[in-house]
């Protein structure tokens, strides 16, 4: 309600910067699902409207995602950016970088970040998982 998280993180992360624990040359980005009980037995009898289902492999979740970005070399968050849980985790990225990596990480969630518009005058080495489905396409002989 008073956006008190954001403000929280950042003078933590203010905090260790100055102290050195925070190296910021590179950032981890992922999401995870925050579940929340799809019942409406609140008063008003009704879910939620920030929260969203999603089906992650063949099971569907109700809830809502938290994206977070993660400092490569000492693991410390420095952003956390909530959404619904039907958000695709690839439109999130420019939420969740601070401006002064030199390399990005992520999943295969995150195909395809390279090429979107909101990232074409950054300079950094992005790194991202395969899909599986590439793997299966690779034969033994390629891998050698």
């Amino acid at each position: 309600k008073h956006q008190l998280a954001p403000a929280i993180l950042a003078v933590i992360n203010g905090y260790l910067q100055e102290k050195g624990l925070s190296l910021r040359q590179g950032t981890i980005v992922d999401a995870t699902i925050i579940h929340a009980p799809s019942l409406t037995k609140n008063k008003d009898g009704e879910r939620d409207p920030e929260m969203h289902q999603t089906k992650k492999g063949n099971q569907y979740f109700f809830g809502m995602k938290a994206h977070i970005g993660a400092d490569v070399e000492s693991g410390l968050v420095h952003h956390v950016h909530g959404t619904a849980a039907n958000v695709a985790d690839v439109t999130q990225v420019a939420e969740l970088l601070h401006g002064d990596e030199n390399a990005v990480y992520a999943d295969a969630g995150y195909t395809g970040v390279e090429k979107r518009e909101e990232h074409e005058c950054r300079d950094v080495i992005w790194q991202i998982a395969a899909r599986r489905s590439t793997y299966s396409k690779l034969n033994k002989r390629s891998l050698l």
